[in-house]
């Protein structure tokens, strides 16, 4: 599912937020590639403490829409643990590009996939396939709220497991500085991650999408300070296409 399109990909990994103990946010992202409108998407999360749900939605836009029509609804539940991290139970994605619908589901438990579905399932090159192993499901994070950060001092200096119900890939982030942000009526300066895009399993060996992500070298991620729980979330990203540079921007966040 993952990169395949990457605008939806790259979205669900950006979208995450925050808020305090019977609260709701909302965020909102335009999608652009070389400027031009490719996707929207929405993302609302609800902190009842000690859980929390991430409910959002996708959709093609503008050019995107003259070739395929593509929408993903996707939600998230879990507990905030240690009043800093979101520790998924359950991730649910709705895929459907043109008249196909597939849905991925995720039980996790301890951080751990505990099952995980495709329906309908996809029909494998077993060739070229590279299966998901057991141990590649350990100690992994969901694509909505994985990217959802605590306050440590150490945004960029770290690794990102991410497991989005097919493909198992790592987000190896290093510190790049900072920039100024603007995403609706909030503004502020946000922190600044260069990011290596590293698969490990889920997908077809060779592909020529993945290789170029694998080989990209200016990939970004600018995260920027929540107003509750010390937590830092995603108002940027820049992503390297073969037909070109694909931006996600929040329009709306936290708020």
């Amino acid at each position: 599912m993952l990169v395949a399109p990457v605008v939806f990909g790259a979205t669900l990994i950006l979208a995450s937020g925050s808020a305090s103990a019977g609260e709701t946010y909302r965020n909102e992202y335009r999608v652009t590639l070389l400027g031009l409108p490719v996707a929207r998407a929405t993302f609302v999360t609800e902190v009842t403490r000690p859980g929390y749900t991430i409910t959002g939605t996708i959709s093609s836009a503008g050019i995107a829409n003259v070739f395929t029509s593509l929408d993903a609804k996707t939600k998230v539940t879990g507990q905030v643990a240690d009043d800093k991290h979101l520790q998924a139970s359950n991730y649910n994605l709705v895929y459907t590009r043109g008249k196909r619908t597939r849905v991925y589901d995720v039980r996790y438990a301890g951080g751990n996939v505990v099952s995980t579905t495709i329906t309908p399932q996809p029909n494998r090159n077993k060739d070229r396939w590279l299966p998901v192993s057991a141990s590649d499901l350990r100690s992994v994070l969901d694509p909505v709220g994985g990217l959802t950060l605590p306050d440590d001092g150490k945004i960029c200096s770290r690794t990102l497991p991410i497991f989005d119900g097919e493909s198992r890939l790592d987000l190896v982030m290093s510190p790049k500085g900072k920039n100024k942000f603007t995403a609706g009526n909030v503004s502020g300066e946000a922190i600044v991650c260069s990011v290596r895009y590293v698969p490990k399993s889920g997908f077809n060996k060779g592909r020529s999408d993945i290789e170029y992500l694998r080989s990209a070298n200016d990939m970004e991620i600018w995260f920027a300070k929540t107003g509750t729980m010390t937590l830092y979330a995603p108002v940027y990203a820049r992503v390297p296409t073969r037909v070109g540079t694909l931006s996600i921007t929040a329009t709306r966040f936290g708020a």
